[in-house]
């Protein structure tokens, strides 16, 4: 590139910008910063040029014109080219060439967007460290959590005035369009499952979706911006909707509520609660009205009250739209600490005991209807002060199983293990109870 190519019309040196990672999002974000050019160039004062690029396969077809970029085989020399400014990681994963590729960038004092949770939520403490190293070198990462909504600006900047009392949403769009066809349709987990893989919203392995761990890693990443402290997953409890049935769903609207699986972190005297997993939420809620694949963050400031940011949690464009957010700031000179304080001030997270969190909760049972069960279950419940709110049966069958729904006042986490436990343990209960706490979000 000459100096005349380096510069921008309003003569200020253009942002040379390489790429790592052009699947979806990669894809989307050289075709964001193409077809807005003209727009970027006249919000930042400079052009934003990607430079050079690297992915696993050259050849692919994108519907993307690379013929102009530097091509790179190996991703780490796209932070070593001399003729990149800012390096954008979107290859994802927290080991190997992503992470190598963010070390080598911070070495060198370049500014890194990456839309990596999983690096994140799991090598904190590392990336903080290599912060402290830098000399100039950032990380952004709006696109890290719930896709193109500005949750990270919205913490980091917005709200920047509050003490965060507590942060928590629907944070998997796979999850959020399951449950809401169950729920609209009737139909199974597996068959509604099957249906988000062949519309793309779900990975032929759905492991890390339906069980949570997406869930959990934006959700210890907002954790950690909620209260100034490096993300910890590991301290996350962690339960997915493989195990919601059609009788699930259609209970709990009995009863006025819809199942959302939700990511949950909240500011306690003890320490820090987080926890994904389904809950049973008011049917008349905003957050039981965010259906489909899209997402929904709540945040909890003391000083604003509560902030709904709804939107389009993945997807290519979305994804984008948030990437090319942080390069913006990055052409400004807008650089924030990584977790909103001071990278020298943030702490590890301080959990509370899950154990001794309060709540109601649901439980469903599958019983053989013989006499003097449900006393034998109430009995349980007395004897570990356990209060019923209320009590569903349907069906009269003494040679097949019927379900009995119970739902609680508010109690302990480890009362409800001990009774679940116990009511398992019934020679008349034919599976182990399912137990989904009641979230109503009081103030």
């Amino acid at each position: 590139m000459t100096a005349a190519q380096g510069k921008s019309a309003q003569g200020k040196d253009a942002l040379r910008i390489g790429i790592a990672g052009l699947g979806n999002v990669g894809a989307s974000v050289f075709r964001l910063l193409e077809e807005h050019g003209d727009l970027l160039q006249a919000r930042t004062g400079r052009a934003l040029r990607v430079t050079a690029v690297s992915a696993r396969n050259k050849g692919k077809n994108r519907d993307i014109d690379i013929s102009g970029v530097t091509w790179h085989d190996d991703p780490v020399a796209v932070a070593n080219d001399p003729e990149v400014d800012l390096v954008v990681e979107l290859m994802g994963g927290a080991e190997g060439a992503a992470f190598d590729l963010v070390s080598a960038a911070l070495a060198l004092g370049k500014p890194v967007v990456t839309a990596n949770k999983a690096l994140l939520a799991s090598r904190g403490a590392e990336v903080v460290a290599l912060l402290k190293k830098s000399e100039g070198g950032t990380i952004s990462f709006e696109a890290a959590v719930a896709g193109g909504i500005p949750v990270i600006k919205g913490l980091r900047e917005g709200l920047a005035a509050n003490g965060i009392k507590a942060v928590y949403g629907i944070l998997n769009g796979t999850c959020n369009y399951i449950l809401s066809e169950m729920s609209e349709t009737g139909r199974a987990f597996e068959d509604v499952l099957k249906e988000a893989q062949d519309l793309g919203y779900a990975e032929a392995d759905p492991t890390f979706d339906v069980d949570g761990i997406d869930a959990a890693h934006k959700l210890s990443i907002l954790s950690g911006l909620s209260f100034g402290c490096l993300p910890d997953v590991a301290h996350i409890d962690m339960k997915g909707i493989r195990s919601i049935t059609p009788l699930d769903i259609s209970f709990a609207r009995e009863l006025g509520f819809c199942i959302k699986l939700l990511g949950i972190s909240r500011l306690t005297e003890k320490g820090v609660e987080q926890s994904v997993e389904p809950c049973l939420v008011p049917k008349d809620s905003a957050i039981a009205s965010v259906g489909g694949a899209l997402n929904a963050v709540y945040i909890d400031g003391d000083y604003v009250g509560k902030v709904l940011l709804t939107g389009f949690g993945a997807g290519g464009n979305p994804t984008a739209s948030a990437v090319v957010a942080d390069i913006v700031d990055v052409a400004r000179g807008r650089a924030l600490p990584l977790m909103g304080i001071a990278n020298e001030n943030v702490a590890p997270l301080q959990p509370a005991n899950i154990l001794e969190r309060i709540g109601s909760y649901y439980f469903r049972l599958m019983v053989l209807d013989q006499p003097g069960v449900i006393a034998d279950i109430s009995a349980i419940l007395r004897d570990h002060n356990v209060s019923l709110e209320s009590v569903l049966q349907r069906g009269r069958d003494p040679d097949q199983p019927v379900p009995v729904i119970l739902t609680t006042h508010e109690t302990t986490e480890q009362g409800v293990q001990n009774v679940a436990a116990e009511i398992g343990r019934l020679k008349a209960v034919v599976e182990p109870p399912y137990v989904m706490r009641i979230e109503e979000f009081k103030d």
